[in-house]
């Protein structure tokens, strides 16, 4: 089975990001989720937002990072919107990365590095008309075309945490189908070992 960093959105590491993880768990993957935030959590995106621009993007990207140390290099990185920058970042520059989940955002390629990396798989999950996704779309599209194991799935609808369980975004079918999809995406990563 794979082994899984995941790491949380802006609100920080919520019951729904635990969950999605178990959802990982209980079909026999090992999954860590780290704390950014040391323990806090956000009732609202726009409170978590405040909470890491007073800590600066840098510093979360940065803990991210310090989190993945110990652990072994040949692990799938994903994160959820704020996650996906740690995520990214690890699994662009970190050698042995074995995939990418990226869900609510992708960063240009460019931010981490020349290229994605040959051998890493990646999938972007977002929903098509969630407007913080707008601004990443492109960078969807771009990863896309330049690598031949990234997919990029767009559900209908326009909620960003679409998959956190725990909060008012969350759209069951919507989240049920990236959990598949998410499944299916860690058996072929964990085939390759």
């Amino acid at each position: 089975m794979a082994e899984v960093v995941l790491f949380h959105h802006v609100q920080g590491l919520t019951s729904g990001v635990v969950a999605f993880a178990d959802d990982l768990r209980a079909v026999g993957h090992t999954v860590h989720t780290p704390d950014l935030f040391d323990g806090r959590t956000f009732a609202s995106q726009e409170e978590g937002s405040r909470y890491v621009e007073q800590v600066g993007f840098g510093e979360i990207t940065g803990r991210g990072v310090r989190a993945a140390g110990p652990l072994p290099d040949d692990v799938v990185y994903a994160g959820f919107s704020l996650g996906v920058l740690p995520a990214q970042k690890l699994a662009q520059t970190r050698a042995g990365a074995r995939g990418a989940l990226l869900v609510h955002a992708c960063i240009p390629v460019s931010e981490f590095g020349p290229a994605w990396p040959g051998k890493v798989p990646v999938q972007v999950h977002a929903m098509e008309d969630d407007p913080f996704f707008t601004e990443d779309i492109d960078a969807a599209h771009a990863l896309v075309a330049e690598h031949p194991d990234a997919e990029l799935f767009l559900y209908p609808g326009d909620r960003h945490l679409f998959a956190d369980r725990s909060l008012p975004s969350y759209d069951p079918d919507a989240a049920r189908l990236l959990t598949q999809r998410a499944i299916d995406f860690l058996g072929p990563v964990e085939d390759r070992r």
